[in-house]
């Protein structure tokens, strides 16, 4: 069964910078979207994301190329059939002036209603239904200007979600969000693609959250390729290290985290403890720049060399403590703010 929503065919990407100069973003991308799929689309600022969504949507015509919704020219569609068929989230906050959250999720049949507007009982129906897909019942009566940025980018979602689309296309839907609420909305997409079984298609620079909750990532690059895989497959492939890379940040495949550039300040040996205090404590210590080797137990403290600082974490139910060793010289610290502040100080 082939369940391909929207292709691509050697599609180039871009836009005019004069009347006769138009500067190609990416050429040559040939993907596709697969019903009941959640993919993200990945890349430094000015690499092309937001041009490469408004293509697919057909807001914004391509270099060269086609766009293909079940099999069908984007930009040869009408804009009411269009519309029946993909919705499109932007990042930019619309003035909805008084209406309320119920009022625009209702909006999102519009493709569907008479002249006038008019709302069916299917049509109420299916917006009741979209509002409570996104867990927005209780704020369907509130005005939309009265709501949070995670509870309005809830009734955008369900305002394209009332469109019953087969593709949902979000720029940045995460973008103003606090994290709880960045999870929440990454979470929520990925159940929606599941149980409406569409495609649907985010930017965001959310990387480790894309890593966790993507079934496909699309990474596009400042030099214009797009790499095409589960994230999984892109990190095996050293696509996402060798992007970020220029970007002020490393990723280390083997925990998948993303880390800022800092310049190194030595390496330590780290000995004992077990748990979270040893994990967050290789966080601290990382974060300032040092190269952490793991001991087994505090017997290794006769290997380290003269000029090799040692820390040994002693742990209990009461307390943790950080015992310092230094050319031989003990130091002991109660807080992982003070062991910072002393090693800035060797």
């Amino acid at each position: 069964m082939n369940d391909t929503i929207l292709t691509t065919y050697s599609l180039s990407i871009g836009y005019k910078t004069s009347r006769k100069n138009v500067r190609c973003v990416a050429s040559d991308i040939s993907v596709s979207l697969q019903a009941g799929e959640l993919v993200c689309l990945l890349g430094p600022n000015g690499a092309g994301k937001s041009t490469l969504l408004r293509s697919l949507a057909g807001m914004q015509p391509p270099i060269a190329g086609e766009v293909r919704l079940l099999g069908d020219d984007v930009y040869k569609l009408a804009p009411q059939e269009l519309a029946k068929r993909l919705s499109l989230v932007l990042t930019e906050k619309v003035d909805v002036g008084m209406l309320s959250a119920y009022t625009l999720v209702s909006l999102g049949r519009h493709p569907y209603t008479d002249w006038w507007g008019n709302l069916t009982p299917q049509d109420e129906a299916i917006v009741h239904w979209a509002i409570k897909s996104v867990g927005a019942v209780h704020l369907a009566p509130r005005q939309v200007s009265e709501l949070s940025d995670g509870e309005r980018q809830k009734i955008m979602i369900a305002r394209a979600l009332a469109q019953l689309p087969i593709v949902m296309l979000l720029d940045e839907p995460t973008a103003f969000l606090d994290l709880p609420r960045r999870v929440e909305i990454m979470q929520l997409l990925r159940q929606l693609a599941r149980e409406t079984n569409q495609a649907i298609l985010l930017s965001t620079h959310d990387l480790d959250l894309a890593l966790r909750l993507a079934d496909k990532v699309w990474l596009l690059t400042t030099n214009g390729i797009l790499h095409v895989g589960a994230p999984e497959d892109l990190v095996l492939s050293g696509a996402f290290a060798d992007t970020f890379k220029s970007e002020g940040v490393e990723f280390d495949a083997t925990s998948g985290e993303f880390h800022l550039h800092t310049s190194h300040k030595g390496e330590i040996n780290l000995i004992g403890g077990e748990g979270i205090a040893v994990m967050w404590t290789l966080r601290a210590l990382q974060r300032v720049g040092f190269r952490v080797k793991q001991g087994e137990n505090s017997s290794v403290m006769g290997d380290v060399t003269p000029t090799q600082i040692s820390i040994e974490i002693i742990s209990n139910s009461e307390q943790v403590l950080w015992r310092i060793t230094n050319s031989k010289t003990v130091y002991t610290h109660h807080s992982l703010y003070k062991l910072i502040k002393f090693l800035n100080y060797l």
